[in-house]
């Protein structure tokens, strides 16, 4: 690609043209392009609400899932805050352990949703509204304007911070999902927001870091390299940027397959850094991978800001509910069989609804995985059905899929519901496995205690 028509790519992006990626509605999706600038506007009403709730509270619980999760979730690591806590799961382990390990009296939650009708945020807020005695003073909400969430959250007396409705959640970090939660841990937004903005400038220009991120990927798409190995850091960031990558390429039979930690030696692979100096430098990491993925997006040919496969997981966990079925979720196919096929450019995903404070058990199904000589993913389920799940479904047929699952122990009602979270994780599993399998995607089922 000449110096002539890179820049003139990137001044399209800027001026908004959706013929870069397919002519279809994804001028509706780039308010990201502005949102460092737009948000440093807010920063001071943001951090003085963060002040007050930090001298009322000890500590806060962040209820969301995939893009209103996982930008937290790097934050909260980068910086090593300790006083955020992100509940992404339904597994009533974990609902249990944060209920037994918090005092409940001196914690706030924060409800982020953009839809506002996020099945599993909203079972959270309800089962811990209840729990707190319906004080609106312990919550607040993250949501886009006009949302249910929104009307609910104001019948309830709580704050509510309005999302910007021209982003999707995977671009969301510099948006008031990311930086509500950043502000009640401390950490200093102006700064993450400056430089955010500062990587936006530098994204228009001649040395476009964003833009020289972004053909390495589709270039490397184009070469057969599709395995993002991306570098793996303390505040794990390929955890965010797994989603951004996965559910923004992963569609029409091809995509980019994120594999955060993997080594990049193999013919099917590519390396992705991650330039992080100061923790306050994510502001500007966060902005250079949603331009580069921006760019990965025209090169592939396809809209980096839709999800057209998300929903199939969904509607069959919503089927499984509907019938009044407690999927036993025996174990199905056999993995030895599975491992046998596995060759590159082969990925292995390992789905694993259980425990998240039991995910380092997964370790000797990863590494049966790497024998085969296979990229190797991992997800907690229901997370990365917000997360990867685009591509297992929509992206290349070249996943091998290995669902895990475990005991869920005693059930948990969720106030209002005819289910709890345990028969909600189950159904959760089910609808997954079904959906790939009717995609003719090869996939196992395994109990954790057999690995």
């Amino acid at each position: 690609m000449t110096v002539a028509t890179r820049q003139k790519l990137v001044e399209r992006i800027w001026a908004r043209d959706t013929k870069v990626w397919t002519g279809a509605d994804e001028d509706k999706w780039l308010g990201w392009l502005d949102e460092p600038k737009r948000m440093r506007e807010r920063a001071g009403e943001i951090a003085e609400f963060a002040e007050k709730a930090r001298k009322k509270f000890e500590t806060f619980v962040l209820l969301g899932m995939g893009g209103s999760s996982l930008a937290p979730e790097v934050l909260k690591r980068t910086f090593g805050a300790k006083q955020l806590h992100v509940l992404d799961t339904t597994h009533p382990a974990m609902i249990r352990h944060a209920e037994k390990s918090l005092d409940l009296s001196k914690t706030m939650f924060i409800v982020s949703s953009k839809s506002g009708t996020t099945l599993e945020t909203l079972s959270h807020f309800e089962y811990f509204w209840a729990k707190t005695g319906a004080n609106g003073e312990q919550f607040a909400a993250v949501t886009d304007p006009g949302s249910a969430l929104e009307r609910l959250a104001n019948t309830r007396n709580m704050h509510v911070f309005a999302g910007e409705p021209t982003i999707g959640g995977r671009y969301s970090a510099l948006s008031a999902f990311g930086i509500v939660p950043a502000a009640l841990m401390g950490i200093d937004v102006e700064r993450v927001l400056a430089n955010g903005e500062r990587m936006a400038e530098a994204c228009r220009g001649d040395a476009n870091p964003g833009l020289e991120l972004g053909l390495q990927l589709g270039e490397g798409w184009r070469e057969g390299r599709d395995k993002v190995c991306i570098e793996e850091t303390e505040g794990r960031f390929g955890l965010w940027a797994e989603q951004l990558i996965a559910e923004s390429t992963g569609k029409q039979g091809k995509g980019l397959v994120p594999a955060p930690g993997e080594s990049p030696e193999g013919p099917d692979r590519q390396a992705a850094g991650v330039q992080l100096g100061e923790a306050d430098e994510i502001g500007a990491e966060f902005f250079r991978w949603e331009f580069a993925v921006a760019i990965a997006g025209a090169i592939l040919e396809i809209n980096p800001f839709d999800q057209p496969d998300v929903q199939a997981a969904k509607d069959k966990t919503k089927e499984v509910l509907a019938s009044g079925e407690d999927p036993r979720l025996e174990p199905e196919g056999s993995l030895d069989e599975l491992l046998a096929s596995a060759e590159p450019p082969h990925y292995i995903a390992v789905q694993a609804f259980i425990d998240p404070m039991r995910e380092s058990e997964l370790q000797p199904v990863i590494g049966r995985g790497h024998e085969t000589g296979c990229v190797v993913t991992h997800g907690l389920g229901p997370r990365y059905l917000h997360s990867t799940g685009q591509l297992h479904k929509g992206g290349p047929p070249t996943g091998l899929f290995i669902q895990v699952v475990d005991e869920t122990g005693e059930e948990i009602p969720i106030p209002g519901q005819d289910f709890g979270f345990g028969r909600l994780i189950r159904a959760q599993a089910e609808g997954d496995y079904r959906s790939l399998r009717e995609r003719g995607r090869p996939i196992v089922r395994v109990r954790l205690e057999d690995l």
